[in-house]
């Protein structure tokens, strides 16, 4: 299993926000903003850390996480979804009035397991 991946209806809204921002980055929280939610942002807002850690692409866009938190975590393999509402947080998705969210399954019907 690929650490990262991402439904039908988040690759949709990755390509709605790449037209319009150009290129983005998600940058996965470890709880600072909006709970443990993957941030959507452009490249030049959120430019990776030095214990930042690229995981993966989601449609064309880094996913990006701090390596420690990472590894606190077990390792696990994130699944971004979208969900109606914008979130509390400064993620480029919210203008369009959905947020994303980030999923850790553990199994192909723990659909809940976050971080």
């Amino acid at each position: 299993m690929d650490p990262i991946s991402a439904t039908p209806a988040a690759v949709e809204a990755i390509e709605r926000l790449r037209e319009k921002h150009g290129s983005i980055v998600f940058h996965q929280s470890g709880g600072c903003c909006d709970g443990s939610a993957a941030m959507c942002l452009t490249e030049a807002e959120l430019p990776p850390g030095p214990n930042d850690v690229v995981l993966g692409m989601i449609a064309d866009a880094p996913f990006v996480i701090d390596a420690e938190q990472y590894e606190r975590w077990g390792r696990p393999n994130f699944e971004i979804d979208v969900a109606p509402g914008a979130a509390e947080s400064f993620s480029l998705e919210g203008s369009d009035g959905v947020h994303f969210i980030s999923r850790a399954p553990t199994t192909a019907n723990d659909e809940e397991n976050q971080p």
